[in-house]
């Protein structure tokens, strides 16, 4: 070729090999999707300092928010609210409901190494059942005889079956080989209760404490060797706050990027400026009538006309932030759909008094002559001093006095409410809130066996086809049919009204906004919005497709 031909060649050459190039570029950027990986970190404020991050112990939110990354059950609750292995490998249940057989994984490790065994299973299980330590999880596991049948396999035995012990098997595990040392006094003031050493998906890395050596900072990491799906997200990094300003003036400040355990006013100032998460939870607020204390709730009138007029929705609205949801029965599912205005809901109760007898006296109150006596529309509240709780009654007051009743309220502190008023049962209206769980156990609240203290059966609720419906429940292995028999109890419950149902209140989040994949549904506690932490993530990086499915 002469001197030009190459010359053109030599340039062709360079303007395919430059084209070809630009092609295999734009189809590999076409065959890249962008996936979650491994990384970042996020900050966030609770309420409290921690004490008993301690699975058998813990019982404020900070404990078991910490507690629920640090250690692992046999099984947990998935997003979905059904229930996926953890620690197990795999596990079966009996048909007569009686036997659970669970394998542990090999691969399952505490955060020190040690592997977890049927041994720290059983270890576990006898500190809940130690009468001196005092667990909260004691009434799950009494009665159950734990077999031993390997080192990774194991074996429940129950004398009856009970169907809420699915939520029991999710209790954290203890290492065995870490607290065996501490005696059972020495128990609850153990090291190991604020520096812990767990299986779940996060562990310690740091921990900070103020000249008194109560901790302000928390420092978690990813346990590579968790049994389950590895974590995405390097670092938490939890601060301690005594108080809801301080949490706030920290976040204002920009100290943390997230926050939860938020009062329903303060979350209604946040939702302008930061995207929330919002979760049903499992807890029913109502009016509990006692109708040992206060005959005039014998009559089936006033309570359905109590139940007719009280402003649930204004409550949600006004009280709660409209972070909450209006219920119409005992579950905290049972929401209320389309509400009449109250000017038409104080007319029909107003009308079912009337219909019945009642008739407005010199005073303007309400009552109902009888051949023996007179009956006045006349009680008192009793509740907490939260303030939700006070305004909710403040509310029903008001809304009762254009009735045509005479209400009192009386506010307690609230471990004065529980000692002094609901244990001897001294009150004659009780303001209070339910918590269901996850399993909407009811057989505690409405059981006729659980009108005296320690039950909790604050209305003194009796009837035997809803006992029967109870003890069904507890027995019924078949979800569905369970949740049939939970709807029929519902239905008994609430034709004799024996409490006025008003709300359910939402979890608030509000999470770094960094984060992304956080999926929350109906939770069971606090907690559980870390149920599908291993899905969440904030880096990311690009793979081909085919490595992506």
């Amino acid at each position: 070729m002469t001197a030009a031909e190459k010359l053109l060649f030599s340039a062709l050459s360079l303007i395919l090999v430059v084209t070809s190039l630009g092609l295999l570029f734009r189809v590999h950027n076409l065959l890249l999707v962008e996936v979650p990986s491994f990384g970042g970190e996020f900050t966030e404020g609770l309420i409290g300092s921690p004490r008993f991050v301690n699975p058998i112990l813990a019982i404020s939110d900070t404990d078991k928010d910490i507690a629920s990354l640090i250690y692992s059950g046999l099984i947990k609750v998935g997003i979905d609210g059904s229930y996926q292995n953890d620690l197990a490998e795999s596990f079966s249940v009996s048909e007569d409901g009686l036997i659970y057989d669970f394998t542990i994984k090999e691969e399952a490790y505490f955060h020190d190494g040690k592997p977890v065994t049927t041994n720290d299973v059983a270890f576990t299980i006898e500190k809940v059942l130690d009468q001196i330590i005092k667990s909260p999880k004691r009434a799950n596991w009494e009665g159950v005889v734990l077999e031993k049948v390997s080192e990774k396999q194991l074996r429940f035995v129950l004398k009856k079956p009970y169907a809420p012990f699915m939520e029991a098997l999710t209790l954290g595990i203890l290492p065995k080989h870490i607290w065996e040392s501490a005696s059972s006094e020495e128990f609850p003031f153990s090291q190991w209760n604020i520096s812990p050493i767990g299986s779940g998906p996060y562990k310690i890395n740091s921990i900070k404490r103020n000249s008194a050596g109560i901790p302000t900072l928390l420092t978690l990491s990813a346990w590579n060797k968790y049994a389950s799906t590895k974590p995405k997200i390097k670092n938490i990094t939890f601060k301690f706050f005594q108080n809801e300003s301080d949490l706030l003036k920290a976040y204002e400040a920009g100290e943390i990027e997230s926050l939860v355990g938020l009062s329903q006013q303060s979350a209604a100032a946040l939702a302008t400026e930061q995207k929330l998460i919002l979760s049903s939870l499992p807890r029913v607020f109502g009016l509990f009538l006692n109708q040992n204390a206060a005959p005039l709730f014998l009559n089936s009138e006033v309570r359905q006309a109590l139940n007719v007029s009280a402003p649930k929705e204004r409550i949600v609205k006004e009280v709660l932030g409209g972070f909450g949801s209006v219920l119409d029965g005992p579950l905290p599912t049972q929401n209320k759909e389309g509400f009449a205005d109250e000017a038409s809901a104080l007319e029909t109760a107003k009308n079912i008094l009337s219909q019945a007898g009642w008739k407005s006296n010199e005073e303007g109150v309400l009552e109902k002559k009888t051949k023996s006596e007179t009956s006045r529309l006349v009680f008192s509240i009793s509740t907490s001093d939260a303030p939700e709780l006070k305004r909710a009654a403040e509310m029903l007051r008001d809304s009762w006095g254009a009735l045509g009743a005479v209400i009192e309220i009386k506010v307690f502190e609230s471990g004065e409410l529980n000692q002094n008023v609901i244990r001897p049962r001294k009150y004659e209206a009780l303001l209070f809130g339910e918590v269901v769980g996850a399993e909407s156990d009811l057989y505690p609240f409405w059981h006729s066996s659980q009108r005296n203290d320690p039950g909790l059966n604050v209305s003194l609720y009796a009837n035997i086809s809803a006992d029967k419906l109870l003890e069904d429940l507890r027995t019924e292995p078949d979800r569905e049919k369970r949740e049939e028999k939970r709807l029929a109890l519902s239905a008994e419950i609430n034709k004799d009204k024996p409490a006025i149902f008003l709300f359910a209140p939402s979890l608030v989040y509000a999470p770094a906004p960094q984060i992304k994949n956080i999926l929350l549904k109906q939770v069971g506690s606090q907690s559980e919005r870390f149920a599908g932490i291993n899905e969440w993530f904030i880096e990311t990086e690009k793979v081909w497709r085919i490595f992506a499915l």
